[in-house]
């Protein structure tokens, strides 16, 4: 691994890269033990630390591994019939994400995700949103194209299906990894070069694989409310902190 740091992608810096190992292995921890925030976490950081050509790319195929491992270990607890509908739409946003997807200049993208963040912690998708499977599929596939973590709309509907704790974190799990494997398929589509980041997503999967593991553990012998609030705390100081970074970089 330490040699490997001499090859890091254009944009990386190894202090950078340690610390999305860590941020890797914290968020994998929080989402196998709360079922979300995770993400959110990862991509915050993310768009601080990685060039924002790579950064929804790389994220996805990150939390592809990162889902696909906690659902692996709770596969057991997997409520399959929700997938179906959800699976449909996520194909479509997919591909409309795909067909209008741009690069953007970076202050664009930090001020996106940084409001996007903040809007996950503080507000609730609607309502419908629960009910429609379909649609809720095909919106959030649509929207991480372009801002990575969309697990609130998911977790919406995960939660209208009334399943038991295990059961809720398995089911999320399943449909988010449904959603980052067509993102991935897309951004291949597409031309993003995941060759040159291959073993950077490689370590940052494991690093999350093995968070997923000892949050596991905590699952259900936690509560929930002091942790989640100091998560949202979390993400609205880092969300602030990339509001402020684009902010300062917009052309006058």
């Amino acid at each position: 691994m330490l040699e490997a740091l001499t090859t890091l992608p254009e944009g990386l810096s190894a202090l950078g890269f340690w610390v999305l190992m860590a941020t890797s292995f914290i968020a994998s921890l929080i989402t196998a033990a709360l079922g979300i925030g995770g993400g959110a976490l990862m991509i915050a950081v993310m768009a601080i630390l990685v060039p924002p050509a790579a950064l929804i790319p790389v994220h996805g195929a990150v939390q592809l591994a990162s889902n696909a491992g906690r659902m692996s270990l709770l596969l057991g607890h997997v409520q399959w019939a929700a997938l179906k509908a959800f699976t449909v739409g996520s194909i479509a946003g997919a591909i409309l994400g795909g067909l209008v997807v741009v690069e953007l200049p970076p202050w664009v993208i930090q001020l996106c995700i940084g409001c996007f963040v903040i809007w996950t912690v503080l507000a609730r998708p609607p309502r419908w949103l629960s009910a429609w499977p379909l649609v809720t599929g095909a919106i959030s596939s649509f929207l991480t194209m372009f801002f990575g973590a969309t697990g609130l709309f998911v977790a919406g509907y995960t939660k209208s299906l009334i399943l038991p704790r295990h059961g809720h974190v398995a089911t999320h799990a399943a449909l988010m990894t449904v959603q980052h494997g067509l993102k991935l398929v897309v951004f291949g589509a597409l031309g993003f070069a995941f060759g040159a980041w291959a073993w950077v997503i490689v370590a940052l999967s494991l690093a999350g694989l093995a968070g997923t593991a000892i949050g596991k553990v905590f699952l259900g012998r936690m509560t929930d409310h002091g942790f989640r609030r100091v998560l949202d705390i979390l993400l609205i100081l880092i969300s602030l902190r990339l509001i402020w970074q684009a902010v300062t970089q917009i052309p006058v």
